[in-house]
C-alpha cells in the first residue's frame, strides 16, 4: 500500500469549493473522477482545507491511498490528461502510510488579491476584489501586525461555523502594494470558516476610518463578530501556501 501526496493548484471559479456537495460541481469530486479514472476505483481522495465557492488555490494538497505502482511522475502526467483546465496537479510524492494532509499540516498561508483601480476591470472580475476607496497600504500593513499573536478568533468566524475551538495563532500577517493591485498575506496554523475574509473586510473597515487606529486588537479581544468588518468577497482569496513536518524518512517537507 503507498499514501500518495499530490500538490495541485485550481481556479475556483466554476466551482462550489473544495467538498464535494450533492447538488453542485466542486474541486474534491472533479479530482476523484480522474483518480478514478487513472487507478481503475473509487479512491478516498483526503485534502488539506476546505475552500468556499469562487476561491483559488496556488497551492493545495491532498493525498490517496493505493497498491498501484505507478511512478510519481506518471501519477501527475495520467491525472493531468483526465483533469480540466482550471485543474492541475504539479507534484506527487510518497508519504508515510499515516499522513494525513489537514493533521499533518503546520501552517497555512492565504493570500486576498485587491484590484484598487477606480474602473472595474474585466480581467480581474474573478480573481481580485475591486475596491475603487483609496487604500493606504502602508497603514494597512501596520494595522495587520495586530492580528499577530494566539487569540481566541471567534470574533473573525462566520456564523455557521461549529467548530468548538476557536483559537488560533496568526504567524505573519504583510499588506503591500504593486500598482494597483494591493495584496494581503497572512500565516496561521490554522483558520476559522470565513476569518481570512473577515480579516480583510476589517482592515478595509479601517481604511475608510469606520475603526480606528490601534483598535483591531481590541476588536479581537472583545470576541464580537459585530465589531469586526464585512466579509470580502472570496474571488480574492486565494489558498497560498501549505507548511508540513517532515513526512517521511526521506527527509520531504511539502
Amino acid at each position: 500500500m503507498r499514501n500518495l501526496l499530490l500538490t495541485i493548484k485550481y481556479d475556483g471559479s466554476n466551482y462550489h469549493g473544495w467538498q464535494v456537495q450533492n447538488n453542485a460541481l466542486t474541486v474534491q469530486e472533479v479530482l476523484q473522477n480522474a483518480v478514478e479514472k487513472v487507478f481503475l476505483k473509487r479512491l478516498d481522495v483526503v485534502g488539506c482545507s476546505r475552500t468556499d465557492a469562487g476561491v483559488h488555490a496556488n497551492m493545495y494538497c491532498v493525498s490517496f491511498k493505493t497498491e498501484m505502482n505507478i511512478s510519481n511522475d506518471g501519477v501527475v502526467l495520467a491525472l493531468n490528461s483526465h483533469l480540466p483546465k482550471d485543474i492541475a496537479v504539479t507534484e506527487c510524492k510518497e508519504v508515510s502510510l499515516d499522513f494525513h494532509p489537514r493533521y499533518d499540516c503546520v501552517t497555512k498561508e492565504y493570500i486576498y488579491k485587491i484590484y484598487n483601480g477606480k474602473i472595474r476591470d474585466p480581467f480581474y472580475a474573478d480573481y481580485a476584489f475591486h475596491y475603487k476607496y483609496p487604500i493606504d497600504a502602508e497603514y494597512l500593513d501596520k494595522e495587520a501586525k495586530s492580528f499577530i499573536g494566539t487569540y481566541d478568533y471567534c470574533g473573525f468566524c462566520s456564523a455557521k461555523s461549529d467548530v468548538e475551538d476557536t483559537v488560533r495563532t496568526v504567524k505573519s500577517f504583510d499588506v503591500w502594494r504593486d500598482g494597483d493591485m494591493v495584496y494581503f498575506k497572512v500565516e496561521a496554523d490554522g483558520f476559522l470558516y470565513n476569518m481570512v475574509r473577515i480579516m480583510v473586510g476589517t482592515l478595509l473597515f479601517s481604511a475608510q476610518g469606520k475603526i480606528k487606529q490601534g483598535e483591531i486588537k481590541n476588536i479581537i479581544l472583545s470576541k464580537d463578530r459585530k465589531r469586526a468588518g464585512k466579509t470580502a468577497p472570496p474571488q480574492g482569496l486565494y489558498l497560498n501556501k501549505i507548511n508540513y513536518q517532515q513526512v517521511q524518512n526521506g527527509g520531504y517537507t511539502a
